[in-house]
């Protein structure tokens, strides 16, 4: 079902907005000329306490909520931290989902995330694969959270009739990501291990797991005109998936990475350390069909990245 299109005065609520999603879904926002997109950082308001989660909605009262708040990390983050990736991400999202229908908004997205699909799902994996197998053990608290998330949508549409949607992206990248030596994710987390190395003039380079598991990477500025896309395009129950709809090994990814960074040096892999699931290629045929697709590839999203990293952390990376 067509949803219309979003009124560029409405109120919109970017919960998350200092985050590699919310930032990009707020830069759309005012690029396509919406007026009124509110995005308070967590110093402001905490949205795991739930009484400051209400009493905000309640004073702002906005009409439009996108939902990409979220405690997220890579896999060693994940692994050695499972209780607070559980606990952070349940309470960020009931507080938010709960005081968004106190105050009735009439249409909300949350963003989850690949993850909750079972880690050996039939590939490219369709939204239908969700709840049909056991999940990545490295990631599974961070999953069941955000597979609470799509429920709790799917809850409220079936109850009270709200028209609330789910996205499911891919793995994201792009300006604003986080760069941490341990709670990276992978692309971000090979950046900064090659910038490091060209820096210092390292001959070598030893990455994590046999560099053979594939993964898709999508641009966090195609995920956000995706969202947009969505909220004036999609009315359904259903999560809808959200990448590029190819992928690529680790190695390969590190390769490119290794090129668009100027690092010359060997490239080495640590069978000892985990690799996550095989492969994690999403069907994106729903959001084709609602006449989407992304515009940012691979070389030139890397090169951007890059660019961006050396502006705004690169001179600093080594002291951290």
């Amino acid at each position: 079902m067509v949803h219309r299109p979003l009124d560029r005065s409405s109120r919109v609520f970017v919960a998350g907005r200092n985050g590699l999603a919310g930032s990009a879904v707020w830069r759309e926002l005012v690029r396509e000329g919406f007026t009124d997109v509110m995005g308070p950082g967590s110093a402001d308001l905490d949205l795991r306490e739930r009484r400051a989660v209400f009493d905000w909605f309640s004073d702002t009262r906005p009409e439009v909520v996108v939902l990409a708040a979220a405690r997220v990390g890579g896999i060693k983050a994940n692994a050695t931290r499972p209780a607070e990736f559980l606990s952070d991400n349940l309470r960020i999202q009931v507080n938010v989902l709960d005081a968004a229908l106190e105050q009735r908004v009439e249409r909300l997205l949350f963003l989850g995330s690949s993850c909750i699909y079972p880690k050996f799902a039939e590939q490219p994996i369709r939204e239908e694969a969700l709840l049909t197998g056991p999940l990545e053990p490295t990631n599974d608290a961070y999953a069941i959270a955000k597979i609470a998330g799509i429920l709790q949508v799917q809850a409220v549409r079936r109850q009270y009739g709200l028209p609330w949607i789910s996205a499911m992206p891919t793995n994201l990248y792009g300006p604003g990501d986080n760069f941490h030596p341990e709670h990276s994710h992978v692309l971000p987390s090979l950046i900064r291990r090659f910038h490091e190395a060209k820096e210092s003039g390292a001959r070598r380079v030893v990455n994590w797991g046999s560099g053979t598991p594939r993964r898709e990477f999508l641009h966090v500025d195609d995920l956000a005109r995706a969202c947009l896309h969505l909220l004036e395009h999609h009315d359904a129950v259903e999560p809808v998936n959200v990448g590029m709809g190819t992928d690529l090994t680790i190695r390969e990814l590190a390769e490119m990475v290794a090129e668009a960074v100027g690092y010359r040096g060997a490239i080495d892999w640590d069978p000892s350390q985990p690799d996550g699931p095989p492969r994690k290629l999403l069907d994106v045929s729903r959001l084709s069909a609602l006449g989407w697709a992304p515009l940012v590839g691979l070389r030139e999203g890397l090169t951007q990245t890059y660019a961006w990293y050396v502006e705004n952390l690169g001179s600093s990376a080594l002291r951290h």
